[in-house]
């Protein structure tokens, strides 16, 4: 039996892409991935979740979607969609790209049911097992394997994004960095920021009404 687990990265940060990532094994393969010392990629350091991302990727068929901030920003500006329907279509096309016999995913939703069926609408196997748990990359190998594919792919990018525009820290709303950095270059590289999230909208705005005041 094929098992799948689904995590992602970068749910909350005003910078730069969530990254979805499915991982899946032969179900007796699953221990060797607790042995590697697989586990929610936030219980790791840095130095660690490197040092798996290619074990996993060695051992295992994988899918990681990058979700760029403008993809983002369309879905909660479109009256259909919100960030967990978005989740949920990515969810959907990991699924269909990997045709798991069982998918464990973590799921974002307070509402179980009503995400499974959301996502079950999308998958081209309807009889595929389909486990949502909230933490299941705490308690499942595959979802802990698919955080750890998530994480390091995210850090990339956010690597990637400071060499070319500067040091913006961890892309959260909360890090200093990342307010510092919004302050002085909201325009200056608008594809990278979440223009829907509150914490880049109250710059743009104070900052439009500066530039009137002085207009």
């Amino acid at each position: 039996m094929k098992v799948c687990g689904i995590d992602e990265a970068g749910r909350g940060p005003v910078i730069g892409p969530l990254v979805m990532a499915g991982v899946m094994v032969e179900e007796e393969n699953v221990q060797q991935l607790k042995d590697m010392g697989c586990k929610d990629s936030k219980m790791l350091s840095r130095k660690k979740r490197e040092d798996l991302f290619d074990k996993v990727k060695a051992i295992s068929q994988y899918c990681i979607l990058i979700v760029e901030p403008a993809e983002i920003d369309a879905a909660l500006n479109n009256p259909d969609l919100n960030l967990n329907k978005l989740e949920g279509l990515k969810i959907a096309d990991i699924i269909n790209n990997l045709n798991p016999d069982k998918v464990i995913i973590d799921a974002p939703s307070n509402n179980i049911e009503a995400f499974k069926e959301f996502v079950i609408q999308f998958t081209e196997d309807k009889e595929v097992d389909m486990i949502l748990e909230h933490k299941a990359d705490e308690n499942y190998a595959v979802c802990s394997a698919a955080s750890i594919l998530a994480k390091v792919t995210r850090d990339r990018e956010i690597e990637g994004l400071q060499d070319k525009h500067g040091d913006c820290g961890s892309g959260y709303p909360s890090d200093p960095k990342t307010k510092l950095f919004l302050k002085e270059n909201w325009d200056k590289c608008p594809e990278i920021f979440r223009k829907t999230w509150s914490t880049y909208e109250k710059v743009a705005n104070t900052k439009k009404q500066k530039s009137l005041a002085d207009y």
